[in-house]
């Protein structure tokens, strides 16, 4: 047979990654080493070469685009459909499992999924209802506790108090979360996962034929899985199945998720002998890129160890650039993409990339008044946009008028007469009867709300009734746009003045679009409505950057995992805020950081600048930081300093300055970043001067008195 095809442009790892036994196989994959073509090429030589039914090949990734692009090039290699196989996200086949087997699952045949936002809108209600003061217990804070629980596989009944009274009232809260749940059919995130684990686990026979079923297991991003992930793999697999898991220990950056980059020893412990490949030839960067990342990664301790090279050309030194503040560096930054520009490159070619999102505003700032384009990756995408949400929100109470967090989101929407006591009401009769708030709306309307909010309830009532009746023989976009017409909703919006509008308007008429061009899954198994809300749900709005114009991309460094430029700008790299503070003295978190780092590095292509600045504002408040510990991780032939009168320490101290200053400073003998003595204040450091003659004022920063402006004339500094 000839398996030239399949194998062709492979290198030497790639190939025996590809070509492994029917066994458990670790493919650890450094950045740009070409893991998704490992992925595809494996399925294709099981299919092809070692005759594995594709029937029998169940393939996990972390976003819907991966999912997608790894079917695409399934198929252009193979020359063969395959919309049957199981490829898809952990939530995505979490769902299509839990829908083939509802019953099993305990759940109603049209359990509905709800996002982040109607979550969080439940238990604010809950809240409100159990007395429970939301200061003190914000929505927030219990959504978390509760998702962090289910991602450890942990029901209310699991939980223990450990009589800390604040931990009780959180399990109560979970607890009547679940109840709300369960009584409305609704299906969050977290559970999807929870319960989709819980399926397997209790239905030994269900088990033992998706066992048999799935002989190959390919896992996408492994050092991404959570507990609950996790352990829903090591099910399935049990001691028979063949796990190919491929993923790099070196940038894992989701801990705050619940990510565990100890699955990956985990992995050779329960799966005694497993393969373990390592993919350290790198198809991205340049050479002097690929040795700083190594350098840097290199300080950390919990990590299997590998060193990525390229066969390309040594490239540019990195550049390293020390601001004044904040506005210099974006000044800089700003600079140097002019640069780029005038030089004929894309704009869309180069990233700026940042450890927190409130850094972006000054380098917006500077990007507008510049005339350059920007755009914010990571936006609010389409499917969490309010205009959205309403539409589909009566979408869902069409199928389900059980569907609690649709009902409150749009009882009163567009307004109608239904206030906030009505539906406190409501809410009361819910709680008191255990029963939706569709139910508690039918009997309060029959005899007990006066007259008008009476009327206008079952005005609603009617409407929801009317628009299910009229749509149910309809084609799924016509079903849509019916809905989103009646309903009244784009009238109530053609009453917000302006573009904001007008644009909500769009997006109503973008949501009819997206219907008509939803493919459902003939393997779903599943009424078009269902599967294109459920679609609505999980879709992660990944793709919504092949859409951009010609601008320059900023984001943070976790929303760039993944992504890769010719041009990147690693911003505010100061000790602080990258490591930022809450890190820097917790071991674990310090690595995290560390291979967040590492991530950013490894998006360059080309050309890489890094900056930091000696003093910055953010938040409100001035800092004073050394440059980031990572900066003098980076073996300094790896590095070129672009601004000559300043001198980056990698000893840890200060960096100095010799920069010119005002005349009386200069008579001084005074230069920024010079160390200086007060008789009064202390220690300190110049950090500007300004003015001539008798007037020249310095600022300086005292190690205990903070920022001063003096007179230099009357200031009598001695210099140290």
């Amino acid at each position: 047979m000839d398996v030239t095809p399949i194998l062709e442009n492979l290198n030497d790892a790639q190939r025996e990654a590809v070509t492994a036994p029917a066994e458990p196989t670790l493919v650890i994959a450094g950045a740009g080493s070409g893991k998704t073509r490992v992925l595809v090429h494996r399925a294709a030589w099981l299919i092809d070469v070692e005759h594995v039914s594709p029937q029998s090949l169940l393939a996990v990734t972390f976003t819907n685009k991966a999912a997608a692009e790894m079917r695409g090039r399934i198929e252009s290699l193979l020359g063969l459909p395959v919309q049957h196989l199981w490829i898809g996200t952990f939530h995505g086949l979490a769902h299509r499992l839990l829908r083939r087997h509802w019953r099993e699952a305990k759940l109603p045949q049209s359990f509905q999924i709800i996002d982040a936002d109607d979550q969080q809108r439940i238990i604010k209600r809950l809240l409100r209802s159990m007395e429970i003061d939301d200061g003190r217990y914000t929505p927030r804070e219990i959504q978390y506790f509760v998702n962090k629980q289910k991602d450890e596989g942990l029901r209310p009944r699991h939980l223990d108090d450990d009589g800390d009274p604040e931990r009780r009232q959180m399990i109560t809260v979970y607890a009547a979360y679940e109840e709300v749940c369960e009584r409305g059919g609704l299906v969050d995130f977290a559970e999807l996962l929870l319960r989709a684990h819980e399926l397997w686990r209790d239905n030994a026979e269900l088990l033992a034929h998706y066992r048999q079923r799935f002989g190959h297991i390919l896992v996408d991003e492994f050092q991404d899985t959570n507990a609950i992930q996790y352990a829903w793999l090591r099910l399935l697999a049990g001691n028979s199945g063949v796990p190919f898991a491929v993923g790099d220990d070196d940038q894992s950056i989701y801990r705050w998720r619940g990510a565990r980059v100890e699955h990956i020893l985990k992995f050779q412990r329960d799966f005694p002998g497993a393969r373990v490949v390592k993919l350290e030839q790198n198809y991205r960067s340049t050479g002097t890129i690929l040795n700083a990342a190594n350098a840097v990664i290199a300080h950390n301790s919990a990590r299997m160890g590998k060193n990525l090279w390229t066969e390309g050309s040594a490239g540019e030194p990195i550049r390293i650039y020390a601001a004044y503040n904040e506005r210099d560096e974006a000044e800089f930054i700003v600079g140097r993409l002019r640069d780029w520009s005038d030089q004929g490159n894309a704009r869309q070619d180069a990233a700026i990339l940042y450890r927190s999102n409130a850094q972006s505003r000054v380098l917006e700032e500077a990007l507008i008044n510049a005339r350059i384009p920007y755009r914010v990756y990571g936006g609010l995408r389409f499917f969490e946009r309010q205009e959205i949400k309403d539409a589909l929100a009566y979408l869902r109470l069409t199928l389900n008028r059980d569907d609690d967090a649709s009902f409150e989101r749009i009882v009163n929407r567009p307004t109608r007469g239904i206030g906030a006591r009505t539906v406190e009401e409501m809410r009361s009769y819910a709680r008191a009867n255990a029963c939706s708030l569709w139910r508690a709306a039918g009997a309060l309307a029959s005899d007990v709300l006066a007259g008008r909010a009476a009327k206008a309830v079952l005005a609603f009532m009617t409407l929801i009734e009317r628009l299910e009746r009229e749509t149910r023989e309809l084609a799924l976009e016509d079903k849509v746009d019916h809905v989103i017409a009646m309903s009244g909703l784009v009238e109530f919006y053609k009453k917000e003045k302006g573009e904001k509008g007008a644009t909500r308007i769009e997006n109503l008429e973008e949501l009819v679009s997206a219907a008509k061009s939803f493919e459902p899954d003939p393997a779903a198994e599943m009424q078009p409505l269902d599967e294109f809300l459920a679609h609505a749900a999980l879709e992660a709005g990944e793709g919504q950057a092949d859409a951009w114009d010609d601008c320059v991309q900023l984001m943070t460094m976790h929303s760039a995992k993944g992504l890769e430029f010719p041009l990147v700008f690693l911003a505010g790299m100061e000790d602080g805020l990258f490591p930022h503070q809450r890190s820097a003295a917790d071991p674990d978190g310090l690595e995290e950081e560390r291979r967040l780092c590492y991530v950013g590095i490894t998006r360059a292509m080309r050309t890489l600048y890094i900056s930091y600045a000696e003093q910055r504002r953010l938040h409100g408040t001035d800092s004073f930081s050394l440059p980031s510990r990572f900066i003098r991780e980076i073996p300094a032939e790896y590095v070129e300093e672009i601004r000559p009168k300043v001198r980056v320490s990698r000893s840890g101290q200060r960096p100095g300055r010799a920069s010119p200053v005002p005349d009386a400073a200069a008579e001084s003998g005074l230069s920024l970043g010079q160390r200086v003595h007060h008789r009064k204040f202390g220690d300190g450091i110049v950090l500007n001067c300004e003015g001539h003659g008798p007037h020249a004022r310095v600022e300086v920063n005292f190690e205990t008195a903070g920022t001063k402006w003096l007179v230099l004339a009357y200031a009598n500094l001695d210099l140290m």
